[in-house]
């Protein structure tokens, strides 16, 4: 069974397209990431598929519910952790009293736990916390009751790299024991880190669906050489090499190149000079990404997520 399944699912605020036509499945047990920059539709799709948007079109199923049918929903609801990537929290209150509210309406398996990992202060006013400390009782405050599905958007905004590692140690922990994750990033070395597969949205279109692991070898290698001699720029213009610079200094040449094609034909190439240095790995993710937006997003005129800009319950932590 899928934990997530879309088909066609599309949200418009008048004339602004929000997400459109959009059909992904994230299967049980899996890491998926929803990858974009801000303004891309990610909130948006997060929403619709949670009930907290009315869906233009298309349908949308959680944990095998349909989510156009409030019973169902609220069945699935039970079974789904949520953080919004601002979890709206009451400022007047302290994080203490707030656990309790939220352990008195969803349910308290592990806060104990949680606390452990992330340790916000719970006797201070939650108006007094700092941008991590609020990310921090979000997370125990949406997890607390131990669901099946994790829906995270943007889950380490706001923590220090030390909180993000244990924030990446919990997720692969969850995941280990049967849960499934569902986060949206614009950070693309978290998404490297923490997903087996994303999908990769473009002005509120789905562009692609892949393996991490795919999309780095559609990405290529980046390959660095020098010689011990001067070397035309011409002889590295292969097919499949991009972004190729050349420099010559004291009779030596270096080149460097992002390289998709052929590997015979680039050894071939290598070995007709006499290599100094030569450093092959993986393009970064950062460069894949961009081949889908190189040219820029389009954007709501204001610059946001229509979906941000609404009010109700989708800027709270929920079950």
């Amino acid at each position: 069974m899928t934990a997530i399944r879309t088909e066609g699912l599309t949200k418009f605020y008048g004339d602004v397209r929000g997400i459109e036509d959009v059909s992904f499945e994230v299967r049980e047990g899996e890491v998926f990431g929803f990858l974009g920059p801000n303004g891309a539709g990610k909130t948006t799709a997060m929403r619709t598929l949670l009930g907290f948007l009315k869906p233009t079109g298309g349908e949308a199923w959680l944990l095998g519910h349909d989510v156009s049918d409030p019973d169902e929903l609220r069945a699935a609801k039970a079974r789904v952790g949520y953080l919004p990537s601002d979890p709206g929290l009451d400022e007047g209150v302290t994080g203490k009293r707030l656990l309790r509210y939220y352990g008195a309406l969803q349910g308290d398996e592990r806060s104990d736990e949680l606390l452990e990992l992330f340790d916000p202060p719970l006797d201070r006013k939650v108006g007094e916390y700092s941008r991590g400390n609020k990310q921090m009782l979000a997370l125990v405050l949406a997890f607390m009751h131990d669901p099946d599905l994790l829906v995270m958007d943007e889950p380490t905004s706001g923590l220090d790299p030390l909180k993000q590692e244990r924030f990446n140690e919990f997720l692969r922990h969850e995941v280990a024991s049967g849960k499934t994750a569902f986060l949206s990033s614009h950070v693309l070395s978290e998404v490297q880190k923490t997903c087996d597969r994303v999908g990769i949205i473009r002005n509120g279109h789905l562009a692609e669906v892949e393996t991490v692991d795919d999309l780095l070898t559609r990405g290529g290698k980046v390959v660095t050489a020098r010689f011990d001699e001067r070397v035309a720029r011409e002889e590295f213009d292969l097919p499949g090499a991009d972004d190729l610079r050349v420099t010559d200094e004291d009779g030596t040449t270096s080149v460097s190149f992002t390289f998709t094609g052929n590997y015979d034909t680039l050894l071939a190439r290598l070995t007709d000079h006499t290599v100094l240095d030569l450093d092959v790995r993986d393009a970064p993710l950062e460069d894949v990404f961009m081949r889908f937006y190189g040219e820029g997003p389009e954007r709501p005129a204001n610059g946001r997520d229509p979906a941000t800009e609404e009010t109700g319950d989708a800027g709270e932590v929920t079950a």
